[in-house]
Order: C-alpha cells, then structure tokens, then sequence
C-alpha cells in the first residue's frame, strides 16, 4: 500500500509537470507566457472593444476575423511585457507608492478633482485598483525612457511645431457657467417607485401616474429654484450646493468651468450661449433633467498664445521622445531574443494565415 501510494504521489507531480508544460504557450528567452496570462489579457480586450459593446460574440468563434486580430495584438503586447519587464529588472528601476501617489495626483489636477477622476473611470469602467495598477505601468516606462536618454524639448522645438501647426491652437468661443441640475428621468425614477416594497400592489398604469406626479415635482421644483436664483443672483454657489443633483458640479457652487458650443448637450448650449455674463436662463429642459444656468463668463473665439501653449507642447514632444526611445528599445529587444511558440496556433505567421484565410471567404461570399 505504501509503495502504490508513493508511485501515485510520484506519477500526479509527473503528471502535474506536464499540465504546467502544456500550459505554456509562448517562450521569450528564459521567461514563460502561460495560456492563463493569455486568455487573461485577451479577455481584456475583447470585452472592452467597440464590437463586444455593439454585441459581438468575439469569444465564440476562434477562427473569426475579430478573434484572430485581437489574438495577435495581445500575443505581441505579452511579448514586448515580458521582455520589457526583463529589461527593467536588468537596470534595477523600480516603482514605490509615492511614485504612483503622485502620477494619480497630476492625473487629479489635470481633469479638475477626485470626484471628476472617479466619474470617468466609473464611466469606461475601470476600477481604481486598475487605474493605479496601469499608472504604475506608465510611471515605469518614463523612468525606463529616462535611463535610454534625454527627452528634454528645448524652447526652439516647441516653436518650431506651434508654427507648423497653429491650427491646432485656434479656439472657439467659450463661455462658463455653472447650473442648477434637478433629475428627471422617468425610468430611474420609475425604478425607485417599483423597488418600493409599499408599492408592491400598483398595476401598470398606477406606477405611471406616480412616475408623472414626481416629474412634475421635480419641474416645480426647478421653477422654484429659478425664482430664488434670479432674485439673488449672489446666492447662485449655495443654492447648487445644498440643491443641483449634479454632485460633482455642486460642491463647486455649481461651476462648470468654460466649455465650447459641442461639449453640451444641444438644449444646454442654446441656453448658456444666449445668455450675458451674470444673467440666469429660465429652466432647460435635457436628458439629464431640468437646468438653472447662471453664465458668469465668456471668451471669444481666438488664437492660443505661443507662450500658454508652450508648457503642453514641451510636455506633448517629450512623450513623444519617450515612445520613440522605448520603441527603440523593443525593436533591439526582439532582434535579439530568443522567442519560441511552444504552441503554434500563438505564432504570428499562423495567425496572420488564418486572418488572410477568413480576409479571402469574406471577399468570396461579397461576390456571391
């Protein structure tokens, strides 16, 4: 018993190597890519390109068009990952957590505030962790990009590209303002209603006459808003604090900054823009709900200025330094690696096989 026991434990750690073995799909020099950090990373993509939210089952067909094009790209990001990551361990660099503390502050500063930042990523999706998660990745590469050489831009080339590009530092006209946002929109407030246990019992149209008598609350409300706005324009800043539903804007007094004609909805825009500075527009009706907009400023349309323009120029041509010294470096990198497709479906030259392969029954079927 004792030596069937010791030849079973034997043959499951055999055996368990072989599964590992399989498992890897992709060898970079003396690194290992498994088909867990594949299908991870493919994942990834899949469920966050244009055409899984349009509805496409990407996942369900392996030799489809969509799959076999994004398999590529991600066979060829773990590759670059991994021998980038060889590279960075090679020259010690290293991220601490001030590092990233302090590229999710610059993050903060450029869209306006904590609140703002947490809205865009609740917006694509990205969960905070992610985000520091992927600022550490960024913050690495800049400190790789500073050890491969300088990416300083002196004050001739910044010139040189705002002369070849002055178009790009026309202005439209703004104006600022801030608002008043009272909700209304009957499926959320329907959905509040239904998820009521006391309203249980409603028949359909019930639940409809009570969706109409809160809308038309809410449009009291905004007329009355309104009517104290206009009588004490001052008080404009407390008003939205303690009212606009609009939490973001709210704590700021309701300021929503300057903003071209196209960065607001229609309804918002004609009103914001019919109006002088320091006057109130009667309640606007959007999708979002019901407005009280207070303009407070408004520039013409122009042309930005060489020397406001120079610190996001300098910082633009420096990324672009930086993407050309790493580009540089993993085009060195994959010369002289050693890359073997353990699996041959994650080989390119097969990918791209299949690809011309659906590219050609696609042609055939248009020319039936």
């Amino acid at each position: 018993m004792k030596k069937l026991a010791l030849t079973l434990a034997v043959s499951a750690v055999l055996f368990a190597g072989c599964g590992l073995k399989k498992d890897v799909v992709i060898k970079v020099n003396d690194k290992t890519i498994t088909q867990a950090q594949f299908d991870k990373a493919f994942d990834k993509q899949a469920d966050n390109s244009v055409f899984a939210k349009m509805g496409v089952k990407i996942k369900e067909n392996p030799n489809g068009f969509m799959y076999l094009m994004i398999k590529e790209r991600v066979v060829n990001e773990l590759i670059i990952k991994t021998l980038i990551d060889e590279e960075l361990a090679k020259r010690g660099v290293k991220v601490t957590k001030d590092d990233v503390n302090e590229a999710v502050k610059e993050v903060i500063d450029k869209v306006g505030s904590k609140e703002q930042l947490d809205i865009i990523l609740k917006q694509n999706g990205i969960t905070s962790a992610q985000f520091r998660k992927d600022l550490e990745e960024e913050v690495k590469m800049k400190k790789l990009a500073k050890e491969l050489g300088s990416s300083e831009v002196s004050d001739a080339e910044a010139q040189k590209f705002y002369k070849e590009n002055l178009a790009k530092f026309k202005y439209p006209e703004k104006v600022r303002a801030s608002h008043i946002l009272i909700s209304a929109d009957p499926k959320e407030i329907e959905e509040v209603i239904v998820s009521d246990s006391a309203n249980k019992d409603l028949s359909a149209e019930e639940i409809k006459v009570k969706v109409n008598e809160e809308l038309t609350a809410r449009k009291q409300k905004a007329d009355r808003l309104y009517n104290e706005a206009k009588a004490n324009v001052d008080g404009f800043a407390k008003l939205a604090q303690e009212n606009s539903d609009d939490t973001t804007s709210a704590v700021k007094g309701g300021d929503l900054g300057f903003f071209a004609k196209e960065e607001m909805v229609p309804e918002f825009s004609k009103a914001a823009f019919a109006q002088r500075p320091n006057t109130i527009s009667p309640v606007v009706k959007s999708k979002f709900g019901y407005h009280i907009i207070l303009v407070t400023d408004r520039t013409e349309a122009g042309q930005q200025p060489f020397e406001k323009a120079k610190p996001d120029i300098k910082n633009y041509l420096s990324n672009q330094k930086q993407l050309k010294l790493i580009d540089d470096l993993v085009e060195s990198l994959k010369k002289n690696a050693t890359i073997e497709y353990v699996n041959s479906d994650y080989d390119p030259k097969n990918i791209q096989s299949k690809l011309q392969k659906e590219v050609t029954e696609g042609e055939k079927k248009q020319e039936k």
